[in-house]
């Protein structure tokens, strides 16, 4: 089997971890919109912004720093993963021990005073999501995707029934969105039980020379992913104190915030996507690093990464005509964003693919400076786009964002290590699937059945030419 195989197969598998219940959870928003008005969405959307910001804080880096480390010749893997943890759960300590010492204080500052239990449990939830993230990459490490799955599916099973029981069943409208809240918490403490052999074993390690070199590895990455989380989720943020009062007529910014997040959902296929790949592409780039002919499989992994999602995007646009029935009808004015966030994020997984460079010379400065430079993109374009287009604005700013990032790092790359990427070959993927979706729209069909059926023809078109055009490259896929 070619590596490239390999690397689709675990792709694959973590997609059926990630993407699976993604969208399984994309299906609760059906519930969600009929049980919850859009305002509380917004506090719900609000809280969740804030949640993936210090997300990035109690990882410190680690994963990446993980990997790179672990990976190293001669390398003591215990001695790494023990480092790594240890450093994990004493910055989680600290900081739900201090959120949940001011949770009232905190609750007051997101306008729910009378729910500080929310911050508690929200407090509990990034505790236990970073005591188990270094075990979850050494499931990606060892390749035990399967497991990796398993975890997945029975967390997001946990999810949904929660869901259902806690909205269907026992709702109190005195607790609200505390539900979503609390059903996450419930089906992540089944990681912490999942994951209870290894924990058990862990013992705290702080030598000074392992965690030194792993902390100067990894806070260029905290930086990066703290600015990269700005590039995420500051356009949540900003709708709140950059949209014009009566932008939206009779609306607020809070009831604006739940209408982008109910829509932000239908970008979710492709979000994740990304996920997956990433999970199986990370360790597959330093395995793979010293291989006399890395630039040229890295190169193919791109040119085939945006093959597929460059499809993935086509068929999200071409059936959002009848995608749009999962929310309910108040929320439909926000599916203009759909298109500029699944491009936004097809980016996204492109500078994910051209950042290797930096992770493998060790330079991963660069991905702060250029993740940086991102972050001052999407400052400016929501301060701008905002009060021009309210949520559509911010949803440019987010495309232009990723694309102005992969482009600096593919630049930045081929000075440092050079990798023979298909730029022409990208670039027509990409249009054509642009231009089949601005079709799709031009031509307008009522009746649904036809309309479908053009947009099955428009989809085979696309997958057409990439038969054509790639079936001779397929044959001569290197062994791996």
């Amino acid at each position: 089997m070619s590596k490239l195989s390999k690397l689709a197969g675990e792709t694959a598998l973590y997609g059926l971890g990630s993407i699976v219940p993604r969208v399984l959870n994309f299906f609760l928003i059906a519930l969600h919109t009929r049980v919850f008005h859009p305002g509380e969405l917004g506090v719900l959307t609000n809280l969740y912004a804030w949640v993936a910001f210090l997300n990035v804080v109690y990882l410190f880096g680690m994963e990446t720093a993980y990997f790179r480390f672990a990976t190293k010749p001669g390398a003591d893997e215990i001695s790494v993963f023990r480092s790594a943890q240890t450093f994990i759960i004493t910055i989680g300590v600290a900081m739900s021990g201090a959120f949940i010492a001011f949770a009232n204080p905190i609750s007051a500052y997101f306008e729910i005073p009378a729910h500080p239990e929310f911050i508690t449990w929200l407090a509990l939830l990034m505790f236990m999501d970073a005591v188990v993230s270094i075990p979850f990459a050494r499931l990606r490490l060892e390749k035990k995707a399967r497991t990796f799955v398993i975890a997945k599916l029975i967390n997001v099973a946990i999810i949904i029934g929660l869901n259902l029981y806690f909205l269907l069943v026992i709702y109190d409208p005195t607790v609200g969105v505390g539900y979503a809240l609390l059903a996450n918490l419930i089906a992540n403490s089944f990681y912490v039980l999942f994951f209870a052999g290894t924990l058990v074993k862990w013992r705290p390690q702080w030598k000074a020379p392992v965690i030194g070199e792993m902390f100067r590895y990894a806070w260029p990455i905290l930086l990066m992913g703290l600015a990269g989380m700005t590039n995420e989720m500051y356009s949540r943020l900003s709708l709140g104190w950059w949209l014009p009062e009566g932008f939206y007529p009779g609306k607020d910014a809070t009831y604006a915030l739940g209408v982008f997040g109910a829509c932000f959902r239908f970008s979710v296929i492709m979000n994740v996507t990304v996920q997956a790949f990433r999970f199986a592409a990370e360790p597959f780039f330093f395995s793979n690093a010293e291989d006399k002919n890395s630039p040229e499989l890295f190169a193919r992994v791109n040119h085939y990464f945006i093959i597929v999602c460059a499809f993935i995007a086509l068929s999200v646009m071409v059936h959002l005509d009848w995608l749009k029935y999962l929310v309910e009808e108040k929320y439909w004015e926000g599916l203009p964003i759909v298109p500029y966030l699944l491009f936004g994020y097809l980016f996204l997984g492109i500078y994910y693919n051209l950042s290797v460079w930096y992770k493998l010379t060790d330079r991963t400065y660069f991905g702060t400076l250029i993740t940086v430079f991102g972050m001052l993109i999407t400052l400016a374009g929501n301060y701008v786009l905002i009060p021009l287009g309210g949520y559509v604005g911010s949803s440019i700013a987010t495309l232009a964002c990723y694309f102005v990032m992969a482009v600096a790092s593919y630049g930045l790359g081929q000075r440092y290590y050079p990798i023979p990427y298909s730029v022409g070959a990208a670039l027509g993927y990409l249009g054509l699937a642009t231009l089949l979706i601005v079709i799709s729209n031009f031509l307008t069909i009522e009746n649904q059945l036809l309309a479908f059926m053009f947009h099955l023809v428009l989809m085979s078109i696309y997958a057409l030419v990439v038969y054509y055009r790639e079936k001779g490259s397929w044959r001569n896929l290197p062994a791996g």
